[in-house]
């Protein structure tokens, strides 16, 4: 599934290695993967990062960084969540450009109290006696990942994000673990662009089509799974759009629903786009088409409505009347000819 979550009683530090390896994080009190984003009205891939800790080395930015901030005190402790620590949160949260965790609280721990099955670490930076940054990280046995970094809006110039990032990358090469995993970058969405100038010479990828564990040097725009599926589907409407002109290709609102947890059991649908004959009624959606990067293929499937959402996007580049559920697969192919074949012919059927 291109996402999911799960929210086990235990976790060992041998199964939150594994999770991290296969494009897994931690989400509350629950391990999840998602390979796609919705920020207002455009979709994004996010790709999963990870740094070979054996291969790092201090690059430029973080002896600079190193120096610029050695005034300030650095402490790496087991985590603590404290008032000093919330307010801190509070004030960094309202300078980012997108919706958070309500507090620190909620951000570690979800909507229990304060049980956790990871083993969670902080570091924390001091003005003299004031909390002006802060850190948290997860360590297994031989990976870490790390969870959250925020500081004081009035110290942005110390660049304490990166700062807090390099810090938790010393701290684990020091426990000789293996990989640092620093979540995922978002590409054409610059916000997490600064993931990709830590640790860049060890960093690498996850590619979702293979599985692998690539360079980060090896990437470009041409790996992008999302836009690599939304072309794919581009080629099947100029085959159709002769015959039939409403075959659209819409933005999936509800691509991540299986991570909510009242849903996680469903399987919905968890496709970002699809293409489909819209002809305005509940039954348009019975037959669409999408591309799986994984296997390379066009699949043709059978849908039905499972869910009435409470609101819908009034943009019409997406698809959000029902939350759909793909009942069985009709059809698979590589080639864009062969699926728009299928696919007419069923819809000839219907006629």
């Amino acid at each position: 599934m291109f996402a999911e979550a799960l929210s086990p009683e235990h976790l060992t530090p041998q199964q939150l290695d594994t999770y991290l390896e296969k494009g897994w994080f931690r989400m509350g009190q629950t391990v999840f993967t998602t390979n796609f984003i919705h920020f207002k009205s455009e979709m994004y891939s996010t790709i999963w990062l990870r740094i070979l800790l054996e291969e790092y080395k201090a690059d430029s930015t973080h002896v600079k960084l190193a120096k610029r901030n050695s005034k300030f005190k650095a402490i790496i402790q087991p985590a603590v969540i404290t008032t000093e620590k919330e307010e801190l949160y509070a004030n960094y949260k309202q300078s980012l450009p997108f919706q958070t965790s309500e507090s620190l609280r909620h951000l570690l721990f979800g909507k229990t109290e304060t049980h956790s099955v990871f083993t969670t670490y902080e570091v924390t930076l001091y003005n003299h006696d004031k909390l002006i940054g802060c850190g948290f990280f997860d360590v297994g046995e031989i990976s870490a990942e790390g969870i959250t970094s925020f500081y004081d809006p009035e110290y942005s110039k110390h660049s304490l994000g990166k700062y807090l990032i390099y810090l938790k990358i010393q701290y684990c090469q020091e426990l000789k673990l293996r990989y640092f995993y620093p979540g995922y970058f978002v590409p054409g969405y610059s916000y997490f662009d600064y993931k990709l100038t830590i640790a860049k010479s060890a960093l690498q990828y996850l590619q979702l089509s293979s599985q692998q564990w690539i360079p980060i040097a090896a990437f470009s725009d041409d790996h992008i799974p999302y836009q690599i599926g939304y072309k794919k589907l581009q080629q099947v409407q100029q085959l159709l759009a002769q015959v039939y002109p409403w075959v659209r290709i819409v933005k999936y609102e509800y691509f991540d629903a299986n991570l909510i947890p009242e849903l996680k059991q469903t399987e919905l649908l968890d496709f970002p786009a699809f293409l489909f004959h819209d002809t305005g009624t509940e039954e348009n959606v019975n037959l669409i088409i999408v591309f799986d990067v994984r296997d390379n293929q066009y699949h043709l499937l059978s849908c039905i409505p499972y869910w009435i959402p409470k609101e819908t996007n009034p943009d019409r580049s997406f698809y959000s009347d029902f939350f759909l559920k793909a009942v069985y697969e009709v059809y698979a192919t590589p080639k864009e000819e062969e699926i728009a074949y299928v696919f007419l012919q069923l819809l000839n059927r219907k006629k």
